[in-house]
């Protein structure tokens, strides 16, 4: 059990009691569920690191003195403000709520007094992150290096700088956010005024935005645990690294419901393996943890313990059926899932409560999703605790730097900090792809950054780039995915050489609530829906699409945008408040569910007799005698009978062909005009001639099943499909704005029947 904090003797000075009870939040401009369950003292009170657990600690987070001075001030002699930690300054439930700028340092102050239980042992100051160069003094002293890095995790042993009462920690923290080089994923201090048909960064986050804590150590103690599950001989590959513990062993111990499992004993800092029997596998349907123990021993004595967890899974690419796909535990399994940028209205970065931060995860889960990207953000180790829990493929991407191309220091400084990064998440079962950069944001040596991330951690998959069909970017032409970005898609990707094919964002469908708006009837998406039916209808047609056309052509992967609305954007399946889930839950869950299984179990493709005429024939009830037909290049339907003339026999005959764009699917070619095709245009159909990869591309139709016939997909337009209306033939989509598109009628219009031809 993830025991909260102790109630520890000590704490806060008198003085320090009476800020807290004087402190008060700043209204949020838009409150969560959670926004008032904040506590003043002690908020996010949960053991901060679940992988390395430790029964005795002391929670820091609360109200702390703070000031701000310029950025190149020294320590302030007044701190003339109380900011609640671990709440970004730019935040209300900090209570601050002022923009950062690149001019300003952070200032930060409180006082503690270590438990009396604790003497004898190392007391560890630890953060869970602050953004960005942070430097700590304990009682006028420095506690180690200046911390450069807004995403990862940092200690000090502070013991010799403790005395036997009062001590006083004091933390600056300098953020250019983009006017520097560092990483900083979407925060932005010049785009932060919400405004309508644009912005896609945010506000800043700044200072520490992670649960700061004490912990009594051992002078020889645990300070990470690396494993790594092998399937090949159901073992968990396990090194660990210690300080002060040179010559020492170490024990892991995996067991189960209280029962031993496996144990295995070796040297710290060497990887061994612990023997795990007939593992039960992690998979998102059935997320099981074992329970890990690992004891540091000296001789024969145990001088350090820490508690952890693990699951038995593995990641891969395979050729499956001839084509590459992403594999989990052997199997092809589609990852379906949305771009989750971690923003929250109240807190900016940082989640009000723990239950808000598994909100988000449990949201994927009732929405029928297997898969999250954290977008250019990384969270807190509670919320992988999360997703391994719940049972989520994470795509963790690597918070980029800012658009322009980054100088030697700031690749040193972003490379350094992403093995960091890597290190402190490599055990999480749930976490299977590092990306490593998006559309070209701060692009540099991309192949070699692919190569050595997939060094550094071989058994995880690695992105080279996001969207390397976007905003000019680079593809390093390695990793194991290529990476598309289409709005609003699902677009057309396919596998490439040794990689497997991902839609690394599409959708973007968008909608306003009223009353739950961040900018109050503006707000921006990639396709506003007229209503929530609509919204609803659209989502499960591109849904639909990626099930019959896309993943049987090749694709292995969808990350839908987004989760929930963020600041100016409305392309949220939730609100930014978190307050409305504007999708029909259950329809979307089935949609999302139909898609994941059908990657389990599939259904063999609809093929076409190639090279052979044939007749496509209306199947909607109370039509079912007319015939695809084109008349002066246009597309239209007709009644053919055996009556009819030869001319109008021959127009509603088609020569079946390869796929003028790709030859998994089809071409239609006039059988009077050869040479010319059915393709789209401007959502009408035409029979036309033409080069060019465009024109290829409209006159390329895929197939799926219908009731009674097949129906066909724009190959480039692969949610819209043939339809027809009265004698009319268009291009459609489910879920439209047309007053006709409702989805019974749709379905049946969209349905051909494959017969013999008018004329041979």
């Amino acid at each position: 059990m993830l025991c909260a904090g102790l109630l520890l003797s000590g704490g806060p000075s008198q003085a320090a009691n009476a800020s807290a009870a004087a402190w008060t939040p700043k209204p949020a401009p838009m409150t969560t569920p959670w926004t008032n369950q904040v506590p003043v003292d002690k908020p996010l009170n949960e053991y901060p690191r679940p992988q390395l657990t430790r029964s005795d600690w002391l929670n820091l987070n609360g109200i702390w003195d703070f000031a701000v001075t310029g950025a190149d001030a020294g320590q302030p002699a007044v701190f003339p403000e109380q900011i609640r930690v671990p709440f970004p300054a730019e935040s209300a439930l900090s209570g601050i709520q002022r923009k950062v700028t690149q001019h300003d340092k952070l200032w930060y102050k409180r006082a503690f007094t270590v438990p009396a239980g604790w003497n004898g042992r190392r007391v560890q100051l630890n953060f869970g992150a602050s953004d960005w160069r942070t430097t700590v003094w304990v009682n006028g002293r420095q506690a180690g290096a200046l911390h450069s890095g807004g995403f990862d995790a940092f200690s000090y042993d502070i013991t010799p700088l403790l005395n036997g009462g009062t001590n006083t920690i004091v933390v600056s923290v300098f953020d250019p956010t983009e006017t520097g080089s560092q990483a900083v994923g979407k925060q932005r201090i010049r785009e932060t005024t919400p405004r309508p048909g644009g912005g896609i960064f945010y506000t800043a986050a700044s200072g520490i935005w992670q649960t700061v804590w004490l912990e009594p150590t051992a002078p020889a103690h645990i300070t990470r645990l690396d494993m790594v599950p092998n399937l090949t001989n159901n073992t968990l590959k396990v090194t660990v690294h210690g300080a002060g513990a040179g010559g020492h062993q170490a024990r892991v111990t995996v067991s189960t419901g209280g029962g031993t499992v496996g144990s295995a004993t070796g040297p710290v800092g060497s990887q061994f393996t612990v023997p795990i029997p007939n593992p039960r596998l992690w998979t998102p349907e059935d997320p099981f943890l074992y329970d890990v123990r690992t004891e540091l021993l000296s001789g024969s004595t145990v001088v350090d313990s820490v508690g952890s967890y693990t699951g038995m899974r593995s990641v891969s690419v395979g050729n499956v059926g001839g084509v590459q796909r992403l594999l989990l535990n052997g199997k092809f399994v589609f990852h379906n899932g949305t771009l989750d940028q971690g923003y929250w209205p109240d807190g900016i970065y940082t989640a009000p409560t723990d239950e808000a931060l598994r909100f988000d995860l449990q949201k994927h889960k009732d929405l029928g999703f297997n898969m999250v990207r954290k977008h250019i953000k990384v969270e807190p180790q509670r919320w992988f605790y999360w997703a391994d829990r719940l049972g989520l493929l994470v795509w963790q991407d690597m918070p980029s730097m800012d658009l322009r191309t980054p100088d030697t220091a700031a690749r040193v400084q972003w490379e350094a900090e992403y093995d960091r990064v890597i290190d402190q998440h490599r055990s999480s079962p749930s976490l299977v792809m590092w990306v490593n950069q998006n559309e070209g944001w701060g692009q540099y040596d991309q192949a070699r950054i692919a190569d050595e991330v997939k060094a550094y951690d071989p058994s995880r998959l690695v992105d080279n780039m996001s969207g390397v069909n976007c905003c000019g970017s680079v593809d390093g032409g390695n990793g194991d995915v290529i990476d598309h970005h289409v709005y609003v898609g699902p677009g057309v990707t396919r596998p490439s050489g040794n990689r497997a094919a991902v839609l690394g964002e599409f959708g973007g469908l968008g909608i306003r609530v009223a009353g739950h708006e961040w900018y109050p009837g503006g707000g921006f998406s990639y396709e506003n829906q007229p209503t929530l039916a609509h919204l609803n209808d659209r989502y499960i047609g591109l849904i639909d699409a990626m099930r019959e056309t896309q993943m049987p052509l090749g694709l292995s992967a969808s990350v839908y945008t987004e989760i929930t609305d963020v600041e100016n954007e409305v392309n949220g399946l939730l609100t930014y408040d978190r307050q409305v889930v504007k999708v029909d839950q259950a329809r979307v869950r089935a949609a999302n569910q139909a898609l994941i299984n059908a990657s389990r179990t599939p259904t063999a493709p609809v093929t076409l007799p190639s090279g052979q005429n044939r007749s496509l024939r209306v199947t909607t009830p109370g039509f079912t005698d007319r015939y695809l037909r084109h008349q002066d290049g246009l597309g239209f339907t007709e009644v053919v009978n055996s009556a009819s003339s030869a001319l109008l026999k021959n127009d509603a005959t088609w020569k079946i062909v390869p796929g003028l764009a790709d030859d998994k699917c089809y071409s239609f070619e006039s059988r009077n005009y050869p040479g010319q095709y059915l393709r789209h245009r401007d959502f009408r159909i035409y029979k036309e001639g033409g080069d060019g990869a465009l024109f290829r591309a409209d006159a390329t139709w895929c197939t799926t099943r219908g009731d009674g016939g097949v129906r066909l997909a724009s190959y480039n337009f692969p949610d819209q499909y043939l339809r027809h209306y009265r004698s009319e033939l268009w291009l459609a989509t489910p879920g439209g704005t047309h007053a006709w598109d409702n989805p019974d009628r749709f379905r049946e219009d969209t349905v051909w029947a494959v017969e013999s031809p008018w004329a041979t």
